[in-house]
């Protein structure tokens, strides 16, 4: 009698692309739009629905020159283990960091003064993309992030920030203490956000200069060196019964009260 055919899943028998492998239709569009990565191919869900931002991914995957492959949509989830992909997926090279220098330089080329993000040992990919997000929206010039202690670009930390961190400098730095010496030296003026009692409020500091903003950890703030190595120590004002409120809205609101003194100044 012969043996019986083992159909094999479509989940299983497409091979993983290599690279990374950047999900969800706003992140896969803006790492192309960006065109800052090496990128690999496009994979799509069959039946996925075609609107205005599926048409658009098309399109500026036809400019790159990149191969489009349709497949099951259990292929996606095997690859992503059940990421919310939405049908889309895209290969592609790692995140190319920067340089301090390269923000300062940018800032300079723009007759802007310098407005950077620094993050103290941010370990959550939610809230991580959440800054990357508000820093790209607001018109920070540069992100840097310490070595360790620290999530950094990962396809999830792309997801959370819908892509916006592809249009962003962001480097990596050995020591964020020493960054913030060099980044003094530069000319900066570099503003803690930690809620303290020493901490002044957030509206009685002149925002509009060459500015690094530093926001800390989830429930820990910023780590003691770093908090001495800032100029100032800053709190939002605070009405309500609680007391404070998570790294990436406390970050995100900073980000734009700074961006407001700033076009207020140029104006």
């Amino acid at each position: 009698m012969p043996k019986k055919k083992t159909r094999i899943s479509p989940s299983t028998s497409i091979p993983r692309p290599h690279g990374e492998l950047l999900y969800g239709r706003n992140s896969v569009r803006e790492a192309l739009r960006a065109g800052r990565r090496k990128l690999f191919g496009l994979y799509l869900a069959k039946g996925v629905k075609e609107n205005e931002i599926i048409r658009d991914i098309r399109h500026l995957s036809q400019r790159h020159g990149l191969p489009t492959r349709q497949v099951d949509r259990r292929a996606l989830d095997g690859w992503l283990h059940g990421a919310n992909h939405q049908g889309v997926v895209l290969s592609a090279g790692p995140y190319p960091y920067s340089d301090p220098s390269v923000m300062l330089a940018q800032a300079a080329t723009k007759q802007e003064a310098p407005f950077l993000l620094l993050l103290d040992r941010i370990q959550d990919p939610q809230n991580l993309g959440s800054l990357f997000r508000a820093a790209e929206a607001f018109g920070v010039h540069g992100v840097l992030l310490p070595k360790h202690r620290a999530a950094h670009i990962t396809p999830a930390v792309v997801n959370a920030s819908a892509g916006a961190v592809e249009h962003l400098e962001v480097a990596i730095v050995g020591n964020l203490v020493q960054g913030i010496r060099r980044l003094k030296e530069a000319g900066l003026w570099v503003v803690g956000l930690e809620a303290r009692e020493d901490a002044v409020a957030l509206t009685e500091v002149d925002l509009s200069g060459p500015l690094a903003v530093v926001v800390g950890s989830e429930g820990f703030g910023l780590s003691r060196l770093v908090a001495e190595s800032c100029d100032w120590l800053v709190q939002l004002p605070m009405r309500g019964h609680i007391n404070s409120l998570n790294a990436a809205v406390a970050g995100s609101i900073c980000l734009f009260w700074a961006m407001q003194a700033r076009a207020a100044s140029s104006s």
